[in-house]
C-alpha cells in the first residue's frame, strides 16, 4: 500500500507554507507515520489542512476550478492567502510501497488572463533506477498544459543522456489535471497508479442522519465520504463476504458499550438492515433508531474492515458526538488498523480533543498554531525533547497537551 511521507502546502488561505513530514531532499525529517494526527486550538488550521487535501482529490474528479467554486470554497480568490500573488501549490512525496522508490508530485494552480483558475504546471518525478544520490529525474512536466511525458517504467540514460522516450504533451484543457487524462492511457503506468492513488482518497464528512436512511440502490462496495450508503454496504458485505462479516459485527459490538451483540435483518423486499441488540432491552434496535454516536462509531470500525480499504484515509475530528472514555479506545483502533496489515491504509486524523492524543505517541503528532504573521505554522511532537521524556515515564500526551506543555514557548 502506497505511503505519503510528506507533504507541503503553500498559499491556501492559512496555509501559507506548511509541510508535514519529510520531502525530497529532506533526509533528516521525519516521515509521516502510518497513523498521523494533527492537533491544535480553534482557528489553527486544521479544517483548512483538510479541506485543502480535499481540493487536491476534487481537483483530480471536477478539475481545478469546479474544486475552487465548491460551495464551501467559494472560488480561487477566497482560497488563496491573503496579500500573495504567487499561485496555490501542493506538493506530495510518496513511495507506492515500501521498498519502492519515491515519488514527488507537484502543482500550482493560479488564474489565467480571463481571471480563471487553471493548472499553472503539474511535475511528477522519480529517482532513476539504481540511482541513490543526484535529483529526481521528471516522468511528466507540464506549463500551462504544454510539456513532456515520458513513456514506460522507466527513464534510462543513453551515453549520459535521457533517453529519447519522451513525448510532446498539449492539453487541450487547462483546468483538468495532466494525469488525468495521461493516467488513463497504457502508455504512461506510472502516472496511472499515481491517479489510482490520489483517486482513492477517502475524506471523510459522515452525516448520521444521512446514514440513517434505508438503502434504495442495490449493494455497494465501498462508504461514500457521507456515509449516506452504509446500508448498500452492509448488503454487500452481506453477499460477498458472509463469514468475514458476521466476525466484523462481532467484533464491532465487542467496542461500542451497551451493545450485546450486532447483526442482519432482511426485508421482505430484500433489504438488510443493521440490528443492533442493546445489553438493557429484549427487542433489537435498528441503525435509523441509534444515538448519533453509537452510529458514527460502528461506521468509523466498519470503514477500516473495508477488505479493500482506501491507501489514504482522512478524518476530521471523530470526537465530535463521541462520549470521551471512547476516543482512546478509538485512536488504537486507527493504529491497529493502519500498521497492522500488508495492505494497511494510511489514516490522517485532525482533532482538538485530548483523551484522543493520550493514546498517541509523539512521532505520530503534529501541532498546528498560529504565527504572528496570523498564518499557520506547524510543529512536530517529538521535536519536543520535555515532552518525548514525560511521555516515556508513562505521563498521557493528550494531558500534556492539556497542560499547555506542547504549547510555543
Amino acid at each position: 500500500m502506497a505511503l505519503i511521507e510528506g507533504f507541503r502546502i503553500q498559499n491556501y488561505r492559512s496555509l501559507c507554507d506548511v509541510t508535514l513530514g519529510r520531502l525530497s531532499g529532506d533526509g533528516d525529517a521525519a516521515a509521516l507515520t502510518p497513523l498521523t494526527v494533527v492537533i491544535g486550538k480553534n482557528g489553527a488550521g486544521k479544517s483548512t489542512l483538510f479541506d485543502a487535501l480535499g481540493f487536491l482529490a476534487d481537483s483530480l474528479t471536477i478539475g481545478v476550478e469546479a474544486a475552487c467554486d465548491k460551495e464551501q470554497r467559494g472560488g480561487f480568490d477566497r482560497l488563496r492567502s491573503r496579500g500573495i500573488q504567487e499561485p496555490i501549490r501542493f506538493e506530495i512525496y510518496y513511495r507506492e510501497a515500501q521498498n519502492q522508490r519515491p515519488i514527488t508530485y507537484q502543482l500550482a494552480v493560479d488564474l489565467d488572463r480571463s481571471g480563471r483558475p487553471f493548472v499553472a504546471s503539474e511535475v511528477l518525478l522519480q529517482r532513476r533506477q539504481g540511482a541513490r544520490y543526484g535529483r529526481p529525474f521528471p516522468f511528466l512536466r507540464l506549463e500551462h498544459g504544454m510539456g513532456e511525458v515520458w513513456a514506460g517504467e522507466d527513464a534510462v540514460e543513453v551515453e549520459g543522456e535521457e533517453s529519447n522516450e519522451r513525448m510532446p504533451v498539449a492539453l487541450t484543457d487547462m483546468r483538468q489535471l495532466g494525469i488525468a487524462t495521461l493516467g488513463t492511457l497504457r502508455d504512461h503506468p506510472r502516472i496511472t497508479r499515481f491517479r489510482e492513488f490520489l483517486k482513492a482518497w477517502y475524506l471523510s464528512y459522515f452525516e448520521p442522519n444521512a446514514a440513517r436512511g434505508l438503502p434504495v440502490a442495490g449493494p455497494q462496495a465501498h462508504l461514500n465520504s457521507h456515509g449516506d450508503n452504509l446500508g448498500n454496504v452492509v448488503q454487500f458485505m452481506q453477499r460477498e463476504h458472509k463469514d468475514r462479516f458476521d466476525f466484523i459485527l462481532r467484533r464491532i459490538a465487542e467496542r461500542i458499550p451497551g451493545i450485546r451483540t450486532i447483526d442482519t435483518h432482511v426485508t421482505e423486499d430484500k433489504r438488510v438492515l443493521l440490528r443492533f441488540n442493546d445489553a438493557g432491552f429484549h427487542d433489537p434496535f435498528f441503525a435509523q433508531q441509534m444515538s448519533d454516536g453509537t452510529l458514527k462509531l460502528f461506521t468509523y470500525l466498519l470503514l477500516l474492515e473495508d477488505p479493500d480499504p482506501p491507501p489514504f484515509i482522512c478524518i476530521e475530528e471523530p470526537e465530535n458526538g463521541l462520549y470521551h472514555k471512547l476516543l482512546e479506545t478509538l485512536a488504537r483502533e486507527f493504529r491497529v488498523h493502519a500498521t497492522g496489515r500488508r495492505n494497511a491504509p494510511q489514516i490522517f486524523v485532525t482533532t482538538h480533543q485530548p483523551y484522543f492524543v493520550d493514546a498517541l505517541s509523539p512521532e505520530e503528532v503534529w501541532i498546528l498554531e498560529k504565527s504572528a504573521d496570523g498564518f499557520s505554522a506547524v510543529r512536530h511532537v517529538s521535536d519536543l525533547e520535555i515532552v518525548k521524556n514525560l511521555v516515556a515515564e508513562g505521563l498521557p500526551l493528550g494531558g500534556l497537551w492539556y497542560s499547555d506543555y506542547l504549547d510555543s514557548p
